[in-house]
């Protein structure tokens, strides 16, 4: 077990919040640092692996969690676990859960939700379901709503309609991104890229409040989207390469 670095608004000048950790100069960090600034006085809590470990988890009560869920006012929701490089294994991932549903009983929530998926960018399933989290809701591709609930009550939900947002940004390459992840700047760069050499009209649309995010974005990540011709393509961060090909389908996802 190592030490835990509990991150506020006065110490994560010094501590950082992990991710751009040496890009302390770029507007990506520092919009990060904004956002965090706002979501401290919601109760988001922060807490980095000290003693030269790499990982951190984000989590906030989930009233004000920037996840495409509702019915969670009663919950803790996490939006990062993250674990990297000579320190997996170890069981840092454990201590950090550990921490979360610690705090959570604390201060008097009833349970933890998370979003999960395959891939990056979201924890995956299997990681939470080996604690004892069971699946509450799911839409296509393949997000999984989980919970780990200390008492019982109604389980929260993923908020529907996705096809429809997806269908109001008309034509052209649309992207949703909000400043919660510092990495989505430059996805935003990428797909701007993308669209000019496809000859694609374009439009980023930055999200600022959780309520807009459950309101606009048409996939339950919720802080990256993005969207050609009505019909979204991708729900994380991408390459322009990785884009191009995308621009030439037109099936959408699934719908709830």
């Amino acid at each position: 077990m190592t030490n835990l670095i509990t991150v506020t608004n006065d110490t994560v000048e010094k501590h950082g919040f992990f991710c751009k950790m040496s890009a302390r100069k770029t507007s990506a960090w520092k919009r990060k640092r904004a956002w965090l600034a706002n979501r401290f006085d919601e109760g988001l809590q922060l807490r980095l692996l000290g003693n030269g470990e790499r990982g951190f988890v984000e989590f906030i009560p989930a009233k004000y969690a920037w996840r495409g869920i509702e019915g969670a006012d009663d919950l803790v929701a996490i939006h990062c676990l993250w674990v990297v490089g000579k320190s997996k294994g170890k069981g840092h991932a454990k201590q950090l859960l550990d921490e979360v549903e610690a705090w959570a009983r604390d201060v008097g929530y009833r349970g933890v939700t998370a979003l999960t998926r395959s891939g990056n960018w979201l924890i995956d399933k299997k990681v939470l379901a080996s604690r004892g989290y069971l699946s509450v809701d799911q839409v296509a591709p393949d997000f999984d709503l989980m919970l780990k609930a200390f008492d019982d009550g109604p389980a929260p939900h993923i908020v529907g309609g996705f096809d429809e947002k997806a269908a109001s940004c008309g034509s052209g390459l649309t992207v949703f991104y909000s400043a919660q992840c510092p990495y989505l700047e430059d996805a935003v760069a990428n797909a701007r890229d993308a669209a000019n050499e496809a000859g694609l009209a374009f439009q980023a649309i930055e999200i600022t409040t959780a309520e807009d995010l459950r309101r606009l974005v048409p996939n339950p990540y919720g802080v990256f989207s993005i969207v050609h011709d009505g019909h979204e393509v991708a729900s994380h961060y991408l390459l322009k390469k990785q884009i191009m090909p995308l621009l030439a389908l037109s099936s959408p996802k699934t719908d709830r």
